[in-house]
């Protein structure tokens, strides 16, 4: 696939502002900081499309890019170590549960994940929600230029081992890097594939 244009549509604090537009949606999301702004920047080839923030839980809403005006990217907040209060993470879980469970037009869920830590209980938890709920899904594993090939190898098995804990078959994975474009190609023919294939 090529992404000829890329734009931001708008953010959205509730479900039923969303676009009602009917187009597919792909949707990313992750522990906060894990990389989603700078991997939607590298994968649609504009450096300030997605904000970027040093900030754990700068994404507080969901955010819609139209992608060659033809399917929507979407951008969801992080969970994790976000510091905000306990209301606003509870807001963000409920809206978050009701769009990935009941939206339509999303016909895949890509889970970031850093590959520099061993596997996280919540995002090992977050999965099984997706995989309990039937909701397609691929891992992308973030920063694999942070750490050596053979140590960012060693952690994306461990986490594969974890999984296998409870999943006879794996999802997709894919290893990328927002700084030398690690992945890209991959992750393109794979949207490519999942956008085709929708009727």
């Amino acid at each position: 696939m090529e992404i000829k244009s890329a734009r931001f549509i708008s953010s959205f604090a509730e479900m039923s502002k969303l676009p009602q537009d009917g187009k597919p949606e792909l949707a990313f999301i992750g522990r906060s900081n894990v990389g989603k702004s700078s991997l939607i920047n590298m994968l649609c080839g504009q450096k300030k499309l997605a904000k970027t923030s040093q900030s754990p839980g700068k994404t507080q809403t969901i955010n819609h890019f139209i992608i060659n005006e033809s399917w929507y990217l979407v951008d969801l907040p992080g969970y994790g170590f976000a510091k905000v209060s306990k209301v606003l993470r509870e807001k963000w879980s409920q809206m978050i549960r009701t769009y990935l469970t009941k939206r339509e037009t999303l016909f895949c869920v890509f889970v970031l994940v850093d590959s520099r830590l061993e596997p996280q209980k919540n995002d090992l938890d977050f999965i099984r929600f997706l995989g309990e709920y039937g909701i397609p899904l691929s891992i992308i594993f973030t920063k694999c230029d942070k750490l050596s090939r053979n140590k960012i190898h060693g952690n994306v098995r461990q986490f594969e081992k974890a999984m296998m804990k409870e999943w006879e078959v794996l999802p997709p994975m894919f290893q990328s890097s927002a700084e030398n474009q690690l992945g890209k190609e991959e992750i393109l023919t794979y949207f490519a594939s999942i956008i085709d294939a929708q009727p």
